[in-house]
C-alpha cells in the first residue's frame, strides 16, 4: 500500500522496525529539500520577502498540527525536537512547580523511557511517589484497575496511548474522564499512538500530549507539545534566548512573548517543522482509516503464521496495534535480529526502552516487529520463512 511514495524501498530491504522510526515519502524529503534549496532564511527575524515565506510554511505546519489533533487553540500547539522532549518540558516546565512531597504520580510498568525517567527525577527532586496501575492478564490497562490504583495522592496519570512493546491502545478518554472528576491532570505519550490511530485531544481531554514526526512519516528532531492552553500559561520555558523574549533590561524587567513563541526559544528546526507539516498533509491523504485497516490485517497475518511455530513464543498475541514482540527458543533476540539482517529484515531487539516492563512479562528482552501501511503479506512470508527453520538459525549464529 503506498510503496511506490518511499524511496528506501526500492532496495532489497524488508522494513519491520517502524516503531523506531517510519520511513519518509517523498513529497516529505521534497518539502524539506525545497527549503533548503529556495528560501533557506531563518524564521520570525528577518524584514525580507525569503523569511516572510520561512514563517508562512513554518506557522502552516502549526496550523496543520492543530488540525491534525484538533486542538481548541493555535497557541496550544508547541514544537518540540520530540516526544522526549515535549515529555520532558511537561513534567520540568509544568509539574515539578505543581508537585509536593507525596503526592502520587501513577504510570505503569509497560511506559517508555520518556514516560518514567522524568518522574523519576522528581521522586529524587521533590520527594514525589510514582506507582504503577496493574496490568492485566494481556498486559493491558483497563479502567478499573486504573481505579483501584487511584489513591487520595493522586495528582497525575502518565500513559502512553499505545504502548511500544505490547501495542495495547488504551481507554484513555475513559481514564481522563475519570481522573478529572477526582481533580487528576492526564498526560498522554502519542509517539505510537499518533502515527496509527486519529487522536482528537478535545474528544480524549486529555491535558498535555507530546509526540514525535519521525514516527509518522516525519523527520527526526522534531516533535509536538500540546497542552491546554490555561495549563500551557502556567509552564515555565526550559530553553531561553532569543525569539522568545520581548525585553529584558535587568533581571527585574525581563518580559516574554505569548504563547506559544515564549516556548520556542532560538532557531527551531524549521526544516523539520517544514517536512512534519508534509507528513500531516501525507498522512491525511491516504486516511487513517486505511492506515488502521491494513495495519490490522497484516498483524493478524503474522500471528497466524508465528502461532504454529512450537520454537516462537509470542509476548502479545492479543494486541491492538502492528507491534509483535517474541523469542525464539533459547536464542538472544539481538541473535536473531542479527540474522534476520543477513537476509535483510529489520527489525528491533532489546527491551526497546522499557525496561521496567520485565517485572510484569518475566521478559528482559524480546524481538519486536512493527509493522506499517506500507508492509506487504509477501515481506510477512519471507520473516517467518526464515524464522520457521530453527537450525538454520543456530547454524548461522555459529
Amino acid at each position: 500500500m503506498n510503496r511506490e511514495d518511499f524511496p528506501l524501498l526500492k532496495q532489497d530491504i524488508i522494513y519491520l522496525d517502524n516503531s523506531a522510526t517510519s520511513l519518509k515519502p517523498q513529497c516529505v524529503i521534497d518539502a524539506m529539500n525545497d527549503y533548503y534549496t529556495n528560501y533557506s532564511a531563518n524564521a520570525h527575524r528577518g524584514d525580507y520577502d525569503l523569511s516572510f515565506k520561512v514563517d508562512q510554511a513554518y506557522e502552516n505546519t502549526r496550523e496543520l498540527v492543530k488540525d491534525f489533533i484538533n486542538a481548541k487553540y493555535l497557541e496550544e500547539i508547541v514544537f518540540t525536537a520530540g516526544a522526549t522532549e515535549g515529555l520532558n518540558w511537561i513534567v520540568k516546565g509544568f509539574f515539578e512547580n505543581y508537585l509536593e512531597k507525596g503526592d502520587e504520580v501513577l504510570i505503569t510498568t509497560s511506559e517508555h523511557a520518556s514516560n518514567v525517567l522524568p518522574w523519576f527525577n522528581l521522586v529524587k527532586k521533590l520527594g514525589i511517589v510514582v506507582n504503577y496501575i496493574p496490568l492485566d492478564d494481556n498486559h493491558y490497562v483497563i479502567i478499573e484497575n486504573v481505579k483501584k490504583a487511584i489513591t487520595p495522592n493522586t495528582k497525575v496519570i502518565s500513559l502512553a496511548g499505545v504502548t511500544n512493546v505490547i501495542g495495547d491502545a488504551r481507554p484513555i478518554k475513559e481514564i481522563t474522564k475519570y481522573a478529572h472528576d477526582n481533580n487528576i491532570f492526564v498526560v498522554l505519550d502519542g509517539a505510537q499512538m499518533v502515527p496509527h490511530v486519529k487522536t482528537d485531544v478535545q474528544d480524549l481531554d486529555v491535558d498535555f500530549l507530546a509526540f514525535s514526526g519521525h514516527k509518522m512519516c516525519g523527520p527526526t528532531g522534531v516533535g509536538v507539545l500540546y497542552g491546554k492552553r490555561e495549563l500551557l500559561e502556567h509552564l515555565e520555558p526550559i530553553n531561553l534566548g532569543g525569539g522568545m523574549n520581548e525585553s529584558f533590561d535587568n533581571p527585574d524587567e525581563t518580559y516574554y512573548k505569548p504563547l506559544p513563541t515564549r516556548l520556542e526559544a532560538g532557531t527551531q528546526n524549521i526544516a523539520g517543522v517544514i517536512g512534519l507539516g508534509a507528513a500531516i498533509q501525507y498522512i491525511n491523504s491516504v486516511g487513517y482509516e486505511k492506515i488502521e485497516e491494513q495495519e490490522k490485517k497484516l498483524r493478524k497475518y503474522l500471528i497466524d503464521k508465528l502461532i504454529p511455530i512450537s520454537h516462537i513464543d509470542i509476548i502479545n498475541i492479543e494486541s491492538d496495534s502492528g507491534i509483535v514482540a517474541f523469542n525464539v527458543d533459547k536464542i538472544f533476540s539481538q541473535d536473531v535480529a542479527y540474522f534476520l539482517n543477513k537476509y535483510n529484515i529489520c527489525v528491533r531487539a532489546g527491551n526497546h526502552c522499557a525496561k521496567i516492563l520485565k517485572s510484569s512479562v518475566g521478559v528482559t528482552n524480546t524481538v519486536r516487529v512493527s509493522l506499517y501501511f506500507y508492509n506487504t503479506y509477501e515481506e510477512i512470508d519471507s520473516l517467518v520463512e526464515l524464522l520457521s527453520d530453527y537450525d538454520k538459525i543456530v547454524k548461522e549464529m555459529i
